[in-house]
């Protein structure tokens, strides 16, 4: 199966911003394929070591363990992300910058299920 998950919590919400990560590591763990799309103020996680710091209040931080998984990919919305003086130099490796176009093609995939946190 395919998750296809829009995210736009950020820093100001650390526990909604690591919801998606929580249940697409959990996905992962089953040999799911699993894609973030990162909107408003979710792009700051896509920033180098910036994930780490965010503590969610309960749940424990995901993030490290869904980055590092072959089948999980991040976008990041371009145009969030630059609003936000966010450019690819500043981020992650794995972190695709996209539009809502990409988002749209990941959740058409065949056997893919769309979440939105």
């Amino acid at each position: 199966m395919h998750f296809a998950i829009s995210a736009s919590y950020g820093p100001t919400d650390p526990t909604k911003a690591m919801l998606p990560f929580i249940f697409a590591a959990s996905a992962l763990q089953v040999k799911d394929k699993v894609t973030i799309m990162l909107f408003h103020d979710a792009v700051h996680l896509a920033l180098k070591g910036f994930a780490k710091n965010i503590i969610p209040v309960g749940p424990p931080n995901r993030f490290e363990e869904f980055i590092n998984d072959n089948n999980a990919s991040l976008l990041i919305c371009k145009p969030c992300a630059e609003i936000r003086n966010i450019f690819e130099k500043d981020c992650l490796e794995k972190v695709i910058f996209g539009g809502m176009n990409d988002f749209h093609k990941a959740c058409s995939l065949a056997d893919t299920r769309v979440i939105s946190y």
